[in-house]
């Protein structure tokens, strides 16, 4: 396997690969999201075609550049795009959290951070399945034994990312392997059920991406397994969807107050002076929090 593609991609500045990719990874025992000893970001995609490994490395404030292996891997191009969020623009996002003291100085310190998308509306599921009301560290961990166990290993030059597993896929797999990974039972039911509305076609990518979001979220939600709290992490990870954000956890609140410093921070009235731009505040949270960006006490 070499690499036989190499292109250079545009982006909207400011633009942070390491912020991006962080985002899209959550921590760095991620298995299918995969920072290099070089600093570049792999991932490998498949589709009918064949499955190609991409390394992304960001070689200047505007540039992009991706390597790609297998015969045409041109064709992922644009979902590299829409994974690292390469033409989106915030408008006005530095201005607004420049309304909020402690989340201005979150947005300077994470400045051309821009959020990532997962390629495909299954993915997205699978992650807010496995994430609901567990920590992020044991959801990575779960996720991480459920790529290995279903996913293809694919490495190169000492780098080695999983492609992760399809519907398809899940639907073949015993439950034994499930329940081993750490799923409980109703995540177990939960994932099924959403793996073959996928497979049937019942649910699909392109009817969501078609919705206006508060559309799209009462879609989702006639899905077994996907809540409002889901199908918002749906919408914002997997759809780009700044308009919305995952109410209902207390991770977000404890995170709020850490990160602001303020333990009767009102994050309703934060939402609403971010406006169409509170999906961004999720990231900021994440990384914030992973980054341990929190405020230096006052003498």
């Amino acid at each position: 396997m070499r690499f036989n593609m190499h292109e250079q991609l545009s982006v909207a500045e400011p633009y942070r690969l390491d912020l991006t990719a962080d985002a899209l990874r959550r921590l760095a025992a991620n298995l299918v999201d995969v920072i290099g000893e070089d600093g570049a970001y792999y991932r490998a995609l498949r589709d009918d075609r064949g499955t190609s490994l991409l390394r992304v490395r960001q070689t200047g404030d505007g540039t992009l550049d991706v390597w790609g292996t297998g015969r045409d891997a041109e064709r992922f191009l644009p979902t590299v795009e829409r994974m690292l969020g390469t033409a989106v623009r915030l408008d006005g996002w530095q201005r607004r959290a420049a309304s909020i003291p402690w989340l201005g100085r979150l947005a300077r310190a994470l400045r051309g951070l821009k959020p990532p998308r997962y390629p495909r509306l299954w993915e997205a599921c699978v992650n807010a399945v496995v994430f609901q009301q567990i920590s992020i560290h044991a959801a990575v961990s779960i996720m991480g034994r459920l790529v290995e166990g279903l996913g293809e290993p694919v490495s190169h030059e000492g780098v080695r990312c999983i492609v992760f597993p399809s519907a398809e896929q899940l639907l073949k797999t015993p439950d034994e392997l499930l329940r081993g990974a750490g799923l409980s039972l109703n995540k177990r039911v939960h994932l099924r059920s959403i793996a073959e509305a996928i497979v049937s076609g019942t649910l699909q990518d392109e009817e969501i991406a078609s919705l206006p979001t508060e559309q799209a979220a009462a879609r989702l939600t006639k899905i077994r397994g996907i809540g409002p709290w889901s199908a918002a992490v749906v919408l914002l990870r997997g759809f780009g969807r700044l308009d919305t954000f995952p109410m209902g956890d207390s991770g977000v609140a404890r995170s709020v107050k850490l990160l602001s410093g303020d333990t009767t921070v009102d994050v309703g009235a934060v939402l609403k002076a971010l406006g169409p731009l509170r999906g961004m505040l999720y990231y900021h949270l994440l990384l914030g929090r992973t980054r341990n960006l929190v405020p230096v006490p006052q003498d």
